[in-house]
């Protein structure tokens, strides 16, 4: 659903990202490191509660467990965000060793991820370049027939909540995916989650046996995933939400055109750190996250006939998940059925 309402400035050819950001006010950018450190104290409790239910809680109880301490954990990963972002600190050690504390947990790769998301920012909604749920175009599905367009059917429709798994395991543990200069910090960030996780993993299994690592580790670590597969793919991928080429794009309008605000149960946001308002990060990755509300109200009032707006449910992944599909470059998607009406979703 798009949010259509009246605002004070028009949306041209000719306007820049900065004319956008120069509508937001300078002190939603400022960093407040009270706020950023209770942001880390909220997430280290709510974990910590996550882990205490985990394991006082009787069997049928579990899974309420599981899915609050994932979804805490993705808290933690926002605060690595916004490390990655350098909206954390204005110290550069300080983002990188909060970064890499914050996913260690998660086993991701700090530098890595850093690096490709950044690359995301700057190419939003670009075809050929984002790697944030890229679409397919026909010629890509056709040529990837067999394994990869298999895992991309399971990735566009039912199980999109494994595709940051995917991501994940693709993007961040091989030094030559990246250019040279960065390669040393990619593997830096890499082989601390590899030693890290060879010694918590044993450790864990060691201290609490096969069922405490499903119980500790494996299923808040998929909700976690989940999370983030639902996040991503919401964020940007809607059936009225255009790729385009490289010849077609524009910063200002794809930024802000093309990235969608999703409002999620509160308690979702709360641990998430408002995650889901996205259109300020994709104007400017400088705001951060206990600014976005601010910032998001804003933007609503300059640019409000613009912005995306939905809410999260079922039906809004299901309508994803039956109709975004393959690339079209006039009605954005095309189905798997019409590309390849032999196979059924």
């Amino acid at each position: 659903m798009v949010a259509i309402q009246n605002s004070s400035h028009t949306l041209t050819p000719e306007t820049t990202l900065r004319d956008i950001i120069k509508t937001i006010p300078s002190e939603y950018f400022e960093k407040k490191p009270l706020r950023a450190w209770f942001g880390v104290l909220f997430s280290l409790v709510a974990a910590a509660l996550g882990y205490a239910s985990i394991a006082f809680s009787p069997w049928y109880l579990l899974p309420f467990a599981w899915i609050f301490t994932g979804t805490a954990l993705t808290g933690w990963f926002v605060i690595g965000h916004d490390c990655g972002h350098r909206s954390f600190s204005n110290k550069s050690w300080v983002n990188d060793l909060v970064g890499h504390i914050a996913f260690l947990p998660l086993l991701y790769p700090f530098h890595g991820w850093r690096f490709k998301h950044d690359y995301h920012h700057l190419h939003t909604n670009k075809m050929g370049e984002d790697n944030a749920w890229y679409p397919f175009t026909v010629e890509e599905y056709e040529q990837g027939k067999g394994l990869i367009s298999g895992v991309y059917r399971l990735i566009r429709t039912r199980f999109w909540w494994i595709g940051s798994i995917i991501h994940w395991a693709n993007l961040h543990f091989d030094a030559s995916l990246y250019p040279e200069r960065q390669q040393e910090q990619v593997k830096f960030s890499y082989r601390l989650v590899i030693v890290f996780g060879a010694i918590s993993i044993p450790a864990l299994i060691y201290t609490t046996g096969l069922l405490g690592f499903i119980n500790f580790f494996l299923m808040p670590w998929l909700v976690y995933h989940f999370w983030m597969s639902t996040f991503t793919i919401v964020h940007h991928t809607m059936p009225d939400i255009q790729f385009k080429s490289p010849d077609k794009w524009h910063a200002a309008t794809d930024q802000l055109t093309g990235t969608v605000h999703c409002d999620y149960p509160a308690w979702v946001e709360w641990l998430c750190h408002d995650i889901n308002v996205h259109v300020p990060h994709h104007v400017s990755t400088g705001i951060p996250s206990y600014n976005l509300r601010l910032a998001h109200k804003s933007l609503d009032e300059n640019w409000g006939q613009y912005l995306y707006k939905t809410k999260f449910s079922w039906e809004l992944m299901k309508d994803i998940g039956d109709r975004c599909h393959i690339y079209d470059a006039e009605k954005c998607y095309k189905t798997f059925a019409e590309v390849d009406p032999a196979k059924s979703i």
